[in-house]
């Protein structure tokens, strides 16, 4: 297998889905090891930096990439196969946002009252334990928490020429910030352009789901990717298969059409998996569905829909192209 390392300079970086030249072209089968800056752009590394100080919004989750993938054509399926996620450095930042967030009033839902503090954390990485630890800012608590390092954003380039923000997911996936875009899980993109154009970046080296504040632990971070692709048979939206759990990821507002959308495209992704009539893949999802959120607080919301494969020891997606990118990542480790 082919392995290429790519580090970006600062220069390199871009920060749109689409609208950017490919740095490099790639066969499918290759491996990449490539290094992503966090998505303040390493302006946050005390407790003293605050964004509204530090963050250029211009310059908020920088994409590495993109990534001309040979041979994929509209249409087409990209496999993208997280082999492994490791902190780039010692520490993460978050940060509570004035008017951005969960909880707070924001430029869409606006209320009569002041923004919450801009306010930074930092969390501190234990490799040896495998640990952030969490140091409250308006008292004495601390924590250690377990590393479960994720993309925030993995995205091609969208159809039509669109140009599209590093902060927005829709169906060319984007800033979906799902947590279960980590080690082990096999991301599946419809193809809109020639090259697919395929970035990553947005490191966390944790996240609860939802995102609720606006940011994760933010972090610098180095990925192996194995890239594959498959002829046709594109998704509408963004798939992930995991050896438990086939997902589907709706991205859109209000919530409950991202909701709506990952359902839908599960209800598709069973009809091909089972032979299924619409009506008999939407019963059957009904019975079997879990929908956790994704994020509650980017330019569009994120659901992830979720099935367990277990139910159906029978069935493999893509002609088992999950387990067969498995046993080819056990290769790089």
């Amino acid at each position: 297998m082919e392995t290429i390392e790519y580090h970006p300079r600062r220069d390199q970086l871009v920060y749109t889905f689409g609208g950017s030249a490919p740095v490099l072209r790639i066969k499918p089968g290759t491996a990449l090891r490539l290094w992503s800056e966090d998505a303040f752009n390493n302006a946050l590394t005390s407790v003293d930096d605050v964004s509204g100080e530090k963050v250029d919004l211009r310059f908020v989750n920088p994409q590495t990439g993109p990534f001309h993938v040979e041979g994929a054509e509209p249409g087409d399926t990209l496999a993208l196969h997280i082999v492994d996620l490791t902190p780039a450095r010692s520490y993460g930042a978050s940060a509570t946002i004035p008017f951005f967030g969960g909880l707070t009033s924001t430029d869409r839902t606006a209320f009569l009252q002041d923004p919450l503090p801009d306010t930074t954390w930092i969390y501190h990485v234990d490799s040896v334990r495998g640990t952030v630890g969490f140091q409250a800012r308006f008292g004495d608590f601390e924590v250690a928490l377990p590393l479960e390092p994720m993309l925030g954003t993995v995205g091609v380039a969208p159809p039509g020429g669109e140009v599209r923000s590093s902060l927005v997911p829709e169906r060319f996936g984007g800033n979906m910030d799902a947590p279960d875009v980590r080690a082990g899980t096999t991301v599946y993109l419809g193809v809109n352009v020639e090259g697919a154009l395929f970035s990553i970046g947005d490191g966390h080296y944790r996240q609860g789901e939802g995102e609720a504040c606006g940011t994760a632990v933010e972090g610098a971070m180095n990925s192996t990717i194995i890239v594959e692709l498959i002829k046709g048979g594109a998704p509408a939206w963004p798939r992930l298969e995991t050896d438990a759990q086939w997902m589907a990821v709706g991205s859109s507002r209000p919530m409950e059409d991202s909701w709506r959308i990952g359902q839908l495209e599960m209800v598709r992704w069973f009809g091909e998996l089972f032979g299924l009539h619409q009506l008999d893949a939407y019963q059957l999802l009904t019975q079997t569905a879990l929908a956790p959120i994704a994020n509650a607080v980017d330019a569009n919301y994120s659901v992830v829909v979720k099935a367990a494969k277990q139910l159906f020891p029978e069935a493999h997606a893509y002609s088992g192209m999950h387990a067969d990118l498995r046993q080819r990542g056990a290769q790089l480790i």
